[in-house]
C-alpha cells in the first residue's frame, strides 16, 4: 500500500447524484462492508447495522419514499442533523454547494418545484443499483455515533477501491416510519442515513460537481514545530 493509493481513494470520493444501472454483485457489496468494518470503535463495540438493497426490494422502497417526498409529506427525524439556525462559516458553505449543484442542473433560485423534484431523487438512490440503509441501536450514545462516522467514511473509501461511487444521504432519516414498513428495521434501531452505491454516470452534469475543502492550515493549529 502506498500513500498515493490511499490518497487517491480518499480524494476521488465525491457525492454522486446520477448512477448507471450497471449491477453490482452482492459479493462486492459484502466485501466493501467487511473492509469498512475494520473501522475503530470504542471497546470494539462495532455499532453499525445495515440493510443492503437491490432489485425489487430497492424499487419498492424507492417508489414509496419518492411518492412521499413529491407529495410533500412531512416526517420527523429521530435525531437532529443540522442546527436550528445556520451561522458562519457554515451558512456560506451550505449555500455555495446548493447553488453550485442547482446551477449545474439548470435550477434557478425560486424554482421550488424543480428543487423538490431534485430532492426526491434521493429516494431512488439517484438511480444506483444498490441502496443501503444504515441504522444504530437507539440505546447507544454519541461516542458510538462518532465511531459510525468513521465506518461510513470507510465504506465510501473502500468503494473507490472497487471503482464504485457513493452518495451518503441523511435525507432518509426522517422517513424512518416508511422505511420500517418496507424493511425489517425494529423500533430499537434509529435510521442513521441511506447510501447509494454504484457506477457514476459520466454524462450527468451534476456529477461534475467538485466541492471545495478548507486546507488544514485554516482549521488546525500546529504546535511544537519550528518555522
Amino acid at each position: 500500500m502506498t500513500a498515493e493509493a490511499v490518497a487517491a481513494a480518499i480524494t476521488s470520493r465525491r457525492s454522486i447524484r446520477a448512477f448507471l444501472p450497471t449491477p453490482v454483485p452482492q459479493a462486492t457489496v459484502e466485501r466493501i462492508l467487511d473492509i469498512a468494518a475494520r473501522a475503530p470503535s470504542g471497546t470494539n463495540m462495532q455499532p453499525w447495522r445495515g440493510y443492503a438493497l437491490a432489485g425489487e426490494p430497492l424499487r419498492r422502497l424507492s417508489a414509496a419514499l419518492a411518492a412521499e417526498a413529491l407529495a410533500g409529506t412531512k416526517q420527523e427525524g429521530e435525531y437532529k442533523y443540522y442546527p436550528d439556525a445556520f451561522f458562519e462559516p457554515y451558512l456560506s458553505r451550505r449555500r455555495k454547494v446548493g447553488w453550485d449543484l442547482y446551477g449545474l442542473l439548470g435550477i434557478a433560485k425560486g424554482e421550488a418545484e424543480k428543487m423538490k423534484r431534485q430532492h426526491a431523487r434521493n429516494f431512488d438512490f439517484f438511480g444506483a443499483p444498490v441502496g443501503i440503509v444504515f441504522t444504530i441501536d437507539r440505546r447507544l450514545e454519541i461516542g458510538s455515533w462518532l465511531d459510525y462516522g468513521i465506518f461510513l467514511g470507510n465504506v465510501m473509501t473502500a468503494a473507490r477501491g472497487f471503482g464504485l461511487d457513493t452518495c451518503p444521504q441523511a435525507a432518509f432519516a426522517p422517513h424512518h416510519r416508511t422505511i420500517r414498513a418496507h424493511l425489517p428495521v425494529p423500533d430499537t434501531e434509529v435510521v442513521v442515513c441511506g447510501m447509494a452505491l454504484g457506477y457514476a454516470d459520466p454524462a450527468a452534469p451534476e456529477n461534475t460537481l467538485v466541492t471545495e475543502r478548507v486546507p488544514a492550515a485554516e482549521f488546525c493549529r500546529f504546535l511544537g514545530w519550528d518555522g
